[in-house]
């Protein structure tokens, strides 16, 4: 009798942070309106399927910001694998070296920590047997240390965001691929101008995302 091949489950986790500041210094800002789900699909080879496509941010403070971001997330929750985790942007007063100048920006919080939560956990509880992570961030290896002496046999991916790359993460990771060379996978997974959530409310693409 043929045998069958076992479907591979993997599971996204993008670092939403790293992954929007690669796409603005790439000039790449049309395709921050990006169906996450339908991206990450592009990435699948044929015996591998999605189990949840895993976006980690922050609310920004400037509402304008806030507005858009929440307009690109609440058209990907449609889509019953897309799952969103959300930090903090805390208060950060910096001093200018060359003119002593105080000045306050926001730093973001809690997201490396979510991802490391997450990924560790979906191992442990056996919910994927591939784990595709999209950034640059080094911080993130030490959770892939310990996931390797939970499964020596759990494949780590990682998607260097455009214009971002790591030399660790190309040491640790099973693959590493860089994104800059994917233009086409951006352009075929774009949402549609109009989304109309459950509730009849339509989310437009922002205007300046173009």
């Amino acid at each position: 009798m043929p045998t069958t091949t076992p479907t591979i489950r993997v599971n996204f986790y993008f670092d939403g942070f790293n992954f929007y500041y690669g796409l603005k210094s790439k000039g790449w800002k049309s395709f921050y309106w990006l169906d996450l789900v339908s991206f990450s699909e592009k990435f699948l080879r044929s015996n591998q399927e999605i189990q949840s496509v895993n976006y980690f941010s922050a609310v920004p403070h400037e509402r304008g910001m806030a507005d858009r971001q929440d307009l690109l997330f609440s058209a990907n929750k449609l889509n019953p694998k897309f799952n969103l985790f959300l930090g903090k942007y805390m208060k950060k007063h910096i001093t200018c070296y060359n003119c002593a100048t105080r000045f306050q920006t926001y730093e973001e919080k809690q997201t490396d920590v979510q991802i490391a939560t997450k990924v560790i956990r979906d191992v442990v509880l056996d919910k994927c047997d591939v784990s595709i992570l999209i950034t640059a961030d080094s911080d993130l290896i030490p959770p892939i240390d310990f996931i390797r002496e939970v499964n020596p046999l759990h494949k780590v991916v990682v998607l260097f965001p455009p214009n971002r790359s790591s030399f660790d993460w190309r040491a640790k990771a099973n693959a590493a691929i860089s994104l800059d060379r994917h233009f086409d996978k951006f352009q075929n997974s774009m949402l549609p101008n109009a989304v109309t959530l459950p509730n009849g409310y339509v989310c437009y693409r922002p205007g300046n995302w173009v």
